[in-house]
């Protein structure tokens, strides 16, 4: 059994007046133990701790969660911890270009015959069955090697506590067991499926795949103990933690999984026809362009919306949908002045620049754990359209923009429609809600308090585990 799920000391947290900011989990009322306590002097280590982070990748340009192992690097060693990664040597070159005087701090784990096989595999079953089946045997290898290094590691540099925040997944086991320090692990964010109206999405062979892939991962994470033995795991939501493995030792603490880095989606100046009611409304997608972003009822919302108001929509990104989504675009109704454009892959930097021209993000997703676009969006002072379903709404409310309940593709088209129409209509509403989700990232999720956060956690978590060693001897 867990010790329980708690929500630790940030300010993403806080609640409106008069409501409890900590209510019961799970049914207990966890009282002021919902946040991890403020670590207290330790006589027995009086210096920082000495942090080692172990993940698959750590890459920007890979995007998704192979951004967060990277960001926790970079925060640790601004702040001047004593921190190492290990990570696939598939991130080497960016590692090296992006932390030129750190890469002794950096442990490059080799790619392998095995490994290259198992990917060429991975890549001829497309989309969730090929994540959850060859993929997880994939990620499962490289941290069962990767053990060996950490373990190494841990001896050789006198390591005090090791943070895996990846993979995301709370099903996948988590090899780094019997490592002689506290691990922490996440924080995780998964456990979803389609919404019940989009379930037809899914085939059934897929269903079934998805099916064995998770009994596979609960039989693998009694054989793998590294979750069953963590000291600490962190969860995104309560989904997350529905999701985790049984006969979980380790305390649970709630975080949001990503972060804003301020650095790049700052607040630009904005171009000088931004509030000209005259002009289209701009609206902007930027994500990958397979199914389940659900891209082809965004086209569908847009034609929609163009019979009501000017507007144009920009679909930053690529994938491979892209060709038919093309072709859809194509085929619709639209004036000549109301303009679909595919604009490709970009860099985050180019990312941040489009959106500076844009007056709202659209995020269709169906099936979206995480959602940091989002948040970037937000970072860059715009309103943003989302589906209320699964990573979004950890994020967004009515302050900020507008939450599309997927309850029928009818339905969730038209709802996505109609809230394009109003801040089309509206651009003092594009500001308000803009300026609004500005403030709650600058407060609540920048990588900074996301880092501030994260060190009380590993100290706690540190104390824990040689109060517990201490109890046991």
């Amino acid at each position: 059994m867990t010790e329980g799920t708690t929500t630790p000391q940030s300010p993403a947290h806080k609640a409106p007046a008069g409501v409890d900011p900590y209510p019961p989990i799970n049914g207990v009322d966890a009282g002021q133990e919902t946040r991890p306590p403020k670590p207290k002097p330790h006589t027995g280590h009086d210096q920082p701790l000495r942090i080692l982070i172990a993940c698959d990748s750590a890459s920007l340009r890979f995007g998704g969660e192979a951004a967060l192992p990277l960001h926790y690097f970079r925060f640790l060693l601004g702040q001047g911890v004593y921190c190492r990664l290990v990570v696939h040597e598939r991130c080497r070159e960016e590692l090296t270009e992006l932390f030129p005087d750190a890469q002794d701090r950096i442990d490059y784990i080799k790619n392998t015959r095995l490994a290259r096989f198992i990917w060429r595999c991975r890549k001829a079953i497309p989309g969730r069955l090929g994540h959850f089946t060859f993929g997880l045997l994939l990620r499962i290898i490289t941290q069962l090697k990767q053990r060996k290094r950490v373990i190494n590691s841990i001896k050789q540099h006198k390591i005090d506590l090791v943070h895996q925040p990846t993979p995301v997944s709370p099903r996948e086991p988590s090899a780094l067991f019997g490592l002689g320090v506290p691990l922490v692990i996440g924080p995780m964010n998964g456990g979803m499926d389609y919404p019940e109206p989009f379930r037809q999405m899914q085939t059934k062979a897929v269903d079934l795949g998805m099916w064995g892939g998770r009994l596979f991962s609960n039989m693998l994470n009694r054989l793998i103990p590294g979750k069953r033995q963590a000291q600490t795991l962190l969860v995104a939501n309560q989904r997350t933690n529905l999701a985790l493995p049984s006969c979980l030792r380790g305390q649970v603490y709630e975080l949001v999984e990503n972060g804003v880095d301020l650095s790049v989606w700052r607040s630009p100046q904005r171009p000088d026809d931004i509030d000209d009611p005259d002009r289209p409304a701009r609206f902007t997608y930027l994500g990958r362009l397979v199914d389940w972003k659900a891209v082809n009822h965004l086209l569908e919302a847009f034609e929609r919306v163009v019979k009501q108001a000017p507007a144009v929509l920009e679909i930053i990104g690529d994938g491979e949908d892209r060709p038919a989504l093309e072709a859809q675009a194509k085929a619709l109704d639209l004036p000549d002045s109301c303009a679909v454009r595919f604009t490709g892959w970009l860099t985050q930097d180019q990312c941040a620049a489009r959106l500076a021209y844009a007056d709202a993000l659209v995020l269709p997703s169906l099936l979206e754990c995480g959602g940091a676009v989002v948040l970037e969006a937000m970072a860059m002072g715009l309103p943003v359209i989302a589906t209320r379903w699964g990573g979004p709404v950890d994020y967004l409310d009515e302050t900020c923009g507008f939450l599309i309940e997927p309850s029928s593709r009818v339905d969730y088209v038209k709802g996505m429609a109609d809230a394009m129409v109003t801040l089309a209509e509206s651009p003092p509403l594009r500001k308000q809600l803009g300026q609004a989700g500005r403030d709650k990232v600058a407060e609540h999720f920048d990588w900074d308090t996301k880092g501030r956060v994260m060190l009380d956690i590993y100290k706690d978590s540190y104390l824990r585990y040689h109060a517990r060693s201490q109890a046991t001897h």
